[in-house]
């Protein structure tokens, strides 16, 4: 819902884009193939010359308008940079399929006869005018841009009534809840807590392969002491570059969810007293020891109750407004141009998610 009520804000930049000229992010790249070649370069420089980017039913999305979003959203997902090609194909489809839903949408909510809430937009507008009040081009920039910025406002009103409606689910029954509650156990279990203890040999993330190659031998070496019974909290005070060092790297008990995903998953093998190899980390090459595992017992049913009537009416209302939009999508014709994309990467040029991450800081 909260998602909803944000596109309000960013269509209304998209109005001020259009209508005063604000170009946020210079992304052309975004919206254009780089590697078209003759004609189509050209054309991808000039989207005027073939200005519909989506035709969803009898309405269309113009590649003026697209690439418009395609800026804005960049400058919010990218601002450290222009990411790699694959990211940007992805990234492409992902803002196209989120506008041509936001059209199915508001399609959907004129089908039903609801009408925007005119006191809801009129504050909205009081709010804009306020925020620009001190702003001497504003008065006559209001002038161009109002009938636009109202229109959006109107239209996001509309769909953000169509979401409450659909995600007003009926609340579950006993039995539902009790279904529920019995199939997901896991969410009613606090999660473990694991005392852990940490060796991190610092390796600079820029060096070369052969410094890497040195740190994970040196890593084997500590490794085969420590499972051959020489003291981790020793070793840690002597071999450690991790801020534990001084405690003989004991990082306290930790639950599930509070280590990036690498370290997290070698923990969750280990049972108590069991060392890790070594694993490459952002900072460098770390063992980790497990010393307790704290098993929660799961709640009872009735104690779980009001949490269990939450996730249900949480994920029913999720289904209910996914399949609207999967349902929408089925009944209509859609057609999407998507000459102008980056080639999506396959999947073995993605890069290893395991690579690279970083321990959290100790506080």
């Amino acid at each position: 819902m909260k998602a909803e009520r944000n596109r309000t804000i960013q269509n209304i930049y998209l109005s001020l884009a259009l209508f005063v000229g604000a170009t946020p992010l210079c992304m052309d790249a975004f919206a254009a193939n780089p590697t078209a070649k003759g004609n189509d370069a050209k054309a991808a420089q000039a989207p005027n010359t073939a200005p519909v980017f989506a035709t969803v039913g009898k309405d269309v999305i113009t590649w003026r308008e697209y690439r418009i979003e395609l800026n804005h959203k960049a400058k919010n997902r990218f601002f450290h940079g222009r990411p790699s090609n694959d990211v940007l194909a992805a990234f492409q489809r992902e803002v196209g399929n989120t506008m041509v839903d936001n059209l199915l949408l508001l399609q959907e909510a004129k089908r039903r006869k609801l009408k925007p809430d005119n006191a809801a937009v009129k504050e909205e507008l009081q709010k804009y005018d306020q925020r620009y009040a001190n702003d001497p081009k504003w008065p006559e920039a209001r002038k161009r841009v109002l009938p636009k910025i109202t229109q959006q406002l109107q239209d996001d009103n509309l769909r953000y009534q169509l979401e409450t409606l659909v995600r007003n689910v009926p609340p579950p029954t006993t039995k539902q809840l009790r279904d529920y509650f019995d199939a997901h156990p896991d969410k009613f279990t606090s999660p473990p807590q694991n005392k852990v203890s940490i060796i991190l040999i610092r390796v600079d993330p820029s060096s070369t392969d052969e410094e890497w190659r040195k740190a994970m031998e040196e890593g084997d070496g500590l490794v085969k002491r420590l499972r051959g019974g020489e003291d981790f909290a020793k070793m840690a005070h002597e071999y450690s570059g991790d801020i534990t060092a001084e405690d003989g790297g004991d990082m306290g008990y930790l639950h599930t969810g509070m280590l990036p995903g690498l370290p997290e998953q070698t923990i969750s093998k280990l049972q108590p007293g069991e060392t890790s190899d070594p694993v490459r980390l952002m900072e460098g090459v770390a063992i980790f020891r497990l010393i307790d595992r704290i098993q929660p017992p799961p709640l009872d049913f009735e104690a779980s109750k009001h949490r269990a009537k939450e996730l249900w009416l949480n994920e029913e209302s999720d289904r209910a407004w996914n399949d609207l939009k999967a349902k929408l999508r089925k009944q209509t014709s859609i057609h999407i141009d998507e000459s102008r994309f980056l080639p999506l990467a396959s999947a073995s040029e993605k890069p290893d998610k395991n690579v690279g991450e970083a321990l959290p800081e100790k506080k």
